[in-house]
């Protein structure tokens, strides 16, 4: 896994910056149309997205948690007094704090089956009857877009996916949440290039490719033969599931 500390200090700039957490802030605030009081955004990173939500939607109250430090003074210069380090597998707040709770690109991190329950179940628990959480899925398979690159990383080891939709909806669904909508968004600036590739190869980017062993540098020489090394090739295209926890005057399940 990446170290996120050392990430920190250009996460945006490897990631698409403002152009992406645009395209972000607005496939969230569209899954949670007429929301207003308060809204947690967990694992908040730099807080790039946080503080678009926070701007686009004036009539929340944005609190933002990451576990990281640097990623915390990070986004504390963006939304000052606003965040808070904070594990999400154990969210320092009371039961039913939040109208909205959001997590994006966190879930696919979380390989321990029982990290990935927790989180779920953390930000369900924060959530009042009547909220609605918002979280990222499928993140890996979003950057596969049938690229010359993906064909030459089709054989890598990959690890299964901790985020992947179903999952979580599984989770959701047995600490009480109901399903409540879909979307996707566009991660506009990070269309992959080979010669960016193998950056990410040698860094650690892909878990299952340790930096320096024989057979990740076998994956760079390939990408290292394509051609238009510094072209980069279609954007992918980030995937949105929205849960709601039901409020006392929902019919029951099914009913």
């Amino acid at each position: 896994m990446l170290d996120y500390e050392k990430e920190a200090g250009h996460y945006d700039t490897l990631r698409g910056g403002e152009a992406r957490a645009h395209e972000a802030a607005q496939a969230v605030l569209g899954l949670m149309a007429g929301t207003s009081g308060r809204l947690l955004d967990v694992a908040c990173g730099t807080g790039i997205v946080t503080r678009r939500i926070a701007a686009a939607r004036p009539g929340l109250r944005v609190t933002g948690v990451d576990l990281t430090p640097a990623m915390v003074r990070r986004a504390s210069a963006r939304l000052p007094g606003a965040v808070v380090r904070a594990d999400s597998r154990r969210l320092p707040f009371p039961d039913g704090t939040f109208d909205a709770v959001t997590s994006i690109w966190l879930l696919h991190l979380l390989d321990d089956p029982e990290d990935l329950r927790a989180a779920i179940a953390e930000c369900a628990r924060v959530l009042r009857p009547g909220g609605v959480y918002v979280t990222t899925v499928d993140k890996a398979a979003a950057h596969n877009v049938g690229s010359d690159i993906d064909t030459v990383l089709a054989a890598r080891p990959r690890r299964p996916a901790a985020d992947a939709a179903d999952t979580v909806t599984a989770h959701a669904v047995r600490v009480g949440l109901r399903p409540a909508g879909h979307g996707s968004f566009r991660g506009t600036g990070q269309g992959r290039s080979p010669r960016s590739t193998i950056a990410d190869l040698r860094r650690g980017w892909f878990t299952q490719l340790p930096p320096g062993e024989p057979r990740t540098e076998e994956f760079a020489a390939r990408l290292a033969a394509l051609p238009d090394q510094d072209r980069p090739r279609p954007d992918p295209r980030f995937s949105l599931r929205a849960f709601r926890r039901p409020g006392p005057t929902d019919a029951p399940a099914g009913g």
